[in-house]
């Protein structure tokens, strides 16, 4: 048995309940590599009830590398909001074939919920929030529904709500883990180099963080990487991160 897993079967027995389950994962992760955060998520839920969820965007395939290399079978949720990049579509078709990734599931909004309250394609602009909710935090609710807990890409050094995120943490029934909280950007691109990552399509052109189109512009130089999403807005989050998903 390693070190870590002695660590978890030697943790005093903990309050029920999934706060307290996260709680005492998260103290025995605290200094733990992304490898061995997927690893022990995988091992508490199982493949079965255990979901990555990923944009595919300019960081992304750290992620999906570290998690492709312990199980390339979790199932990954990408949420295909209709309002994506052609090179984020692209992307995701390159990584997966590179990954050998075998359950990539692209989740879209309910028809009902884009006729009722985005008909006319401008929401984005309207009302962000709103637009975020109804394609990316509903279809993420709905896609998370038959799973236990989930993995996701977030990182400390990105800022701003991100800053303090714990490695794992409760959200709603689930347990959230988020395997790369403590990196830094220099691992990051250890990550990309030593893999042979290809990049981003659109990083080149100064897209240092993507999302929606309408929502994404370039960073400026010396500007912090996720300065371009919702531009002149003091919205920073689409809503996935800070609303429970169940």
């Amino acid at each position: 048995m390693n070190e870590l897993a002695q660590t978890l079967s030697s943790s005093a027995p903990a309050p029920s309940g999934v706060e307290a389950r996260a709680q005492t994962l998260d103290a025995a992760l605290r200094t733990a590599s992304p490898a061995e955060v997927v690893a022990t998520a995988l091992r508490e839920i199982g493949r079965d009830r255990l979901a990555a969820v990923s944009s595919f965007g300019t960081e992304s395939a750290a992620l999906l590398k570290v998690m492709a290399d312990v199980d390339p079978a979790i199932p990954v949720i990408f949420l295909d909001t209709g309002w994506l990049f052609e090179e984020t579509l692209a992307y995701r078709d390159t990584l997966t074939e590179q990954l050998g990734l075998r359950d990539v599931r692209a989740i879209k909004p309910l028809d009902a919920d884009l006729n009722r309250d985005d008909a006319a394609r401008e929401l984005w602009f309207s009302d962000p929030d709103k637009c975020c909710l109804i394609r990316k935090v509903e279809p993420l609710k709905r896609a998370l529904a038959p799973f236990d807990g989930w993995i996701n890409g977030r990182k400390r050094f990105q800022g701003g709500a991100r800053a303090d995120i714990p490695v794992v943490e409760a959200d709603g029934k689930r347990l959230k883990f988020n395997p790369l909280a403590n990196v830094t950007s220099a691992e990051i691109a250890a990550i990309y180099a030593t893999a042979k990552l290809p990049p981003h399509p659109l990083l080149a052109s100064g897209f240092l963080s993507v999302g929606c189109m309408p929502c994404t512009s370039r960073a400026e130089a010396g500007e912090d990487a996720r300065a371009g999403r919702w531009r002149g807005r003091s919205k920073t989050e689409c809503g996935i991160h800070t609303m429970k998903t169940s």
